[in-house]
């Protein structure tokens, strides 16, 4: 039976470029950003790479297809580059491959890059497979904000709770996360908004606001991993550690069968009960310092808390009115501001995730800084809730 890849494998350099409406730069100059900053962090040079994964999920923006964009950006040195795709967790993806082929022994030191440039498409939602501005807003499975007011109206009904109390606690999702996000100059939206603000707001699919709608935006993310052994012979202290990461995708149970009533993501469970059990962790609400989750919506954040086991089912929502998920709370979720305030450029959310949780337990995340974490989760979801693929990786001290 496989062990699992905990403690296998340390983080020993990220980056993260500045996320935002990048018209100064192209995608390749986001990927020198991130790269970069990721490099100088691990201390090593371009010779040190054996081989690297690459997220990017838009083609016609000029990355183009394969690893060459990856590899002729960053002029590494011919080595393997593998571009990988998942929906909205293609960071998480490419992170995986880098932590694999480590933990396998077919590198000693690999990197992950993810990048976007959604401003580009001149689209202002997650663009489809065409240029510009005319594309149609209805689609076979409906808009993006429609399914996940869905399931808004799933979780209200199945658990009882009044549209104004969930309105309200979406709205503290928001409000929390805009707070964070005022603190990171790499943020994309870092305006400090108030709950009248948000529940005042354009609606865009009810119960979702303006303000429970994640931004449109460009970014690019790194990180290099390598084994425990070759990060100290480099000198390197306090390792970051890979604890878990497990994939779950969907077979279509949710979209063709009555078993599934439309409010949680089945694929989240899965994947949170199998990396909990790789990395040793049977308390999460206890054990988990704080956590990146895939906050497209607001209403996606508030469910996520309950398909983590971190939040009784049912009462998520009142955790996130108590404060449990604030900055000062027991377990801080989007302690950098989320896909709210960055934004979602597909490629990179996944790695910019890990970025945070990275800096928080290397003490480096300045005026956000939390009180000696040892633990973060990321969890990046790609899809419909009715059809998705989800991500959950655990690193730790």
């Amino acid at each position: 039976m496989a062990a699992g890849i905990r403690d296998k494998v340390a983080v020993i350099g990220m980056g993260c470029s500045k996320f935002g409406e990048r018209w100064d730069c192209g995608p390749e100059e986001l990927m020198v950003e991130a790269y970069s900053e990721a490099m100088a962090d691990a201390g090593i040079e371009p010779t040190h790479l054996d081989a690297a994964w690459f997220s990017t999920h838009i083609d016609e923006i000029g990355t183009g297809k394969g690893g060459t964009p990856l590899s002729i950006a960053l002029r590494l040195p011919n080595i393997a580059v593998t571009r990988v795709e998942n929906f909205c967790a293609s960071g998480s993806e490419a992170f995986r491959g880098a932590v694999y082929a480590v933990a396998a022994g077919a590198a000693d030191i690999a990197i992950a890059v993810g990048v976007e440039k959604l401003k580009d498409t001149g689209y202002g939602g997650l663009p489809t497979g065409n240029m510009g501005t005319y594309i149609p807003q209805t689609a076979p499975n409906g808009s993006a904000p429609g399914n996940f007011a869905q399931l808004a109206s799933a979780y209200r009904a199945k658990h009882n709770v009044s549209r104004e109390d969930l309105k309200r606690a979406i709205a503290h999702v928001s409000v929390k996360s805009h707070a964070n996000g005022s603190k990171n100059p790499k943020a994309h939206l870092r305006n400090v908004v108030t709950e009248e603000q948000v529940m005042a707001a354009p609606m865009i699919a009810e119960p979702l606001g303006l303000f429970d709608c994640c931004g449109v935006s460009d970014g690019a993310a790194a990180a290099i991993v390598t084994t425990p052994e070759i990060a100290r012979a480099l000198g390197k202290k306090d390792l970051v550690y890979v604890k878990a990461l497990q994939l779950s995708v969907s077979n279509g149970m949710e979209s063709q069968h009555n078993s599934w009533d439309g409010s949680y993501f089945h694929t989240a469970r899965i994947a949170a009960k199998k990396a909990y059990l790789e990395a040793g962790i049977d308390r999460p609400r206890d054990q988990i310092s704080m956590i990146e989750v895939h906050d497209c919506f607001s209403v996606t954040e508030l469910v996520t808390m309950e398909d983590l086991f971190i939040s009784p089912e049912g009462q998520g929502w009142k955790d996130v009115m108590n404060g449990f998920y604030d900055g000062d709370g027991q377990v801080p979720c989007q302690i950098d501001g989320g896909l709210k305030c960055f934004g979602h450029p597909i490629g990179a959310s996944g790695l910019r995730m890990l970025y945070e949780m990275y800096l928080q337990l290397q003490g480096r995340a300045g005026d956000r800084q939390l009180s000696n974490p040892s633990i973060g989760l990321t969890h990046n979801l790609g899809g419909a809730p009715a059809s998705n693929v989800c991500s959950v990786a655990i690193i730790g001290l």
